[in-house]
This record gives structure tokens, sequence and C-alpha cells, in this order.
């Protein structure tokens, strides 16, 4: 193969069999991947599916604690696992600019490979696309998860009752405040966050009284719970005092002028929980490596009035959620 990676190669020729088999099925090849068919059937008996989708657009494509294509399978387990699904199989799709070197590719590919294999999740369908130099930057991926959910579990919105406890896994900021240290070209000692949360989740609903779960991810903190106020028509109250921010990290955020509250996390989860069971799913968590510094941030309110943080000095106001786009670019 040439070393970099041309418009041929995304002409559905030789050229694209060789990037398929020589980068890819090298990297993820199973029994079910390696039919290349236009389509994958796998068996899932008596299970109900989840299916997530996203896209990854990260820039740049490697950072500390993480790179696009770790990313791209960690965040696609997540957004399966705050589900509820166990997550079992996921579709790739590479959009590849003319011109990258095919030594980046596959550095991508090992990075996913890798953690395919931590989250025992099979890539068995996939696509590549190759787009004129100056057309994308470098490699985007989208992918589609699926996964399947117990038939008796139900994590909704409508289940979140008036003092119902906000539990957070952990620091948040992290991942966003690596990404824009790398752009601006500030050393920084911490790494990004990213990790997949399906072994967390699963600890957590096995103690029982789990409403919802949502991973924290473009937006920060602040938005996420926004939209499930908004989605169980109730308000949300949480203390600046209780949410963790590593102090580098908040050095960082003062620097460069944003608010770690909407700053993205890529493995964080927060839970809202019945009261009675809050306390055996946080000693859970903390028993997940995870979950180690995970902690109730706050409590579900009758008052619809959004997100409202106590502060450190006892003030009290609305957080909304974010306005505009402070961080392109973030996954």
């Amino acid at each position: 193969m040439t070393q970099r990676i041309t418009l041929a190669h995304g002409a559905g020729g030789t050229k694209t069999e060789e990037l398929i088999r020589g980068v890819f099925l090298d990297a993820f090849g199973n029994p079910v991947l390696n039919e290349l068919a236009d389509q994958a059937t796998v068996v899932v008996e008596r299970k109900r599916v989840s299916v997530s989708t996203d896209s990854y657009v990260v820039w740049p494509l490697f950072f500390p604690g993480g790179d696009i294509g770790k990313l791209s399978v960690y965040g696609t387990v997540n957004d399966l696992s705050v589900g509820g699904a166990i997550p079992l199989y996921m579709s790739a799709s590479f959009i590849i600019e003319e011109g990258t070197e095919l030594s980046l590719l596959e550095r991508i590919a090992r990075s996913m490979r890798d953690a395919l294999r931590e989250c025992n999740v099979s890539i068995i369908t996939a696509d590549t696309k190759v787009v004129e130099r100056g057309k994308a930057d470098g490699v985007f991926i989208n992918t589609t998860g699926v996964g399947v959910v117990d038939e008796c579990l139900e994590l909704s919105a409508r289940n979140i009752e008036e003092g119902d406890v906000v539990l957070l896994s952990g620091s948040i900021a992290e991942h966003g405040a690596v990404i824009l240290a790398r752009r601006a070209d500030i050393e920084v000692s911490f790494k990004s966050d990213c990790a997949p949360l399906h072994g967390l989740t699963s600890v957590m609903l096995d103690v029982g009284g789990v409403r919802l779960m949502r991973d924290v991810t473009r937006g920060g903190l602040a938005t996420i719970l926004n939209e499930l106020a908004d989605a169980c028509g109730k308000g949300i109250i949480i203390e600046e005092a209780l949410i963790p921010v590593r102090e580098e990290v908040r050095g960082v955020c003062e620097i460069l002028g944003v608010d770690p509250l909407y700053l993205a996390c890529e493995g964080r989860l927060v839970a809202i929980v019945s009261p009675e069971t809050a306390d055996m799913v946080l000693h859970a968590m903390h028993r997940h490596p995870l979950g180690e510094g995970a902690v109730a941030v706050g409590r579900v309110t009758a008052d619809r009035n959004g997100v409202v943080l106590k502060t450190t000095i006892g003030v009290e106001r609305i957080v909304g959620r974010l306005s505009g786009e402070n961080l392109p670019r973030i996954c």
C-alpha cells in the first residue's frame, strides 16, 4: 500500500479493498465483519435492542488521555450504557482526507481495537469515504452502537420524583480543559477523563432505584442537568461546593475565561436516584474505579425553575444551558 491516502482509496476499487483489508479488517476482523456485506445480521434473542449513533470530529485527533479512535468507541459505548443497555456491536464509517498519512490511520485503528476489546464490543459493519484535500481535517468517524436492555428495566424522565438525589460520578471538565489547553499550547499534567462507563452503570443498576442516567458530554454538567429538568418538568438544585473540579482544571478555565460547568466530560455520568437507594448506589459507585470520586451534588425539586446553583457564599442563581458553542470540535 502507498503511505498516504489518495482519492483512489475511496473509489471502490482495488485501492479501497487494500485499505479495508490492510487497515480495518486487520484491526477489527471478526466472522461477521469479514463477510464485507452491506449489512450485518446478528441474533439477539428475547431482548430489547438499544441503538445509538454519533459522529466524531474532535480536533486535535490525539490529545492527553485519548484520541479520536478511542473517543468514538467509548462515546458510543457510553451512550448505550447510560440507557441501561449492554453494548454489543458497532458500525463505523470513516471519512478520510486525501493526503492523510496511512500510519496515522493505522494508529487510530489500533486505538479503536484496544478500546473495543476493553468494552467487549465488535465492529460488525463499516464504510470508508475519501474526500479531496482540504475538505476534511484528517479523519472523521461516524458510529452506530447496538446493545440489549433487560426487559424489566425502564429508565425514563417520567420516573423522576421530587426529592430524588442527583449523583455525579467524578470531577468535571477534564476532557474539555485538555482540548482547550492543547489548542492554546498550555502544558497541563492532567488528562482527558475519556473512559467507558458500561462497568459503572452495571453496578449502579444492580443496586436499583436509578431513575435516569446521562453521560456528561457537550454542554457540560449545566446543560445536561437543564435537559433533565426540562424532561421531567421539575427543578434541580445543586451545590457548588459539592461539585468536584480539579484545581489545575479550574486554573485553565480561569486563564481562558470559561466556566467548568459548561465543559464536556467523556467519562463521567449524572444519575437521578431515589432517596431511599441513593446512599447504596453511591457506595457501589465508590467501589468501581470510575466512581471513586462520585458525590451527591443536588436534588430534584417541585419548582419548575430549571437548574439552580447554590453558590459557595450561599447565593442562589439560575444556571441555564450553554448558549452558543464555546468549544467546537470537542468530540
